[in-house]
């Protein structure tokens, strides 16, 4: 076992990674664009993951939704769909609503200005993305 451990940190120094070093501090070694199509083209991380983009997407064309219609439409779980609505939350794209139908608690979620305006900005970057893998 220490064997194939100190093969690994000998991997890593070659691919130029601490095996000791954290996430973030790998991540803040990766170049990121500054300028150019690579800039352009950036997404906006938050929108970009899988679940995330979903219920954005959902809330774009509904008024609200409950989270229980969210956790059917995107076939996730609980948990799954509780942390993504949070983030979203947290970064003001989503707005969540908690009350009671009689003694049913009922969670229901509708999209911001500051949402829809990063789905449109986020929609613009893909739609750029496709121009340019296509040739225009």
């Amino acid at each position: 076992m220490a064997r194939q451990n100190a093969l690994a940190k000998d991997r890593n120094k070659k691919a130029g990674a601490r095996a000791d070093a954290p996430d973030s501090q790998r991540d803040q070694r990766r170049a990121r664009p500054t300028e150019g199509p690579a800039r352009a083209a950036e997404l906006e991380r938050l929108i970009h993951e899988r679940v995330r983009l979903a219920i954005v997407s959902a809330l774009a064309v509904n008024d609200s939704l409950t989270f229980n219609d969210l956790k059917q439409l995107l076939n996730t779980t609980d948990g799954n769909l509780s942390v993504h609505a949070r983030k979203l939350e947290e970064a003001q794209y989503v707005v969540c609503t908690k009350s009671f139908e009689g003694r049913t608690p009922k969670t229901e979620y509708r999209l911001t200005a500051a949402g829809r305006r990063a789905l449109e900005r986020y929609l613009g970057h893909m739609e750029s993305v496709i121009r340019a893998a296509r040739g225009g």
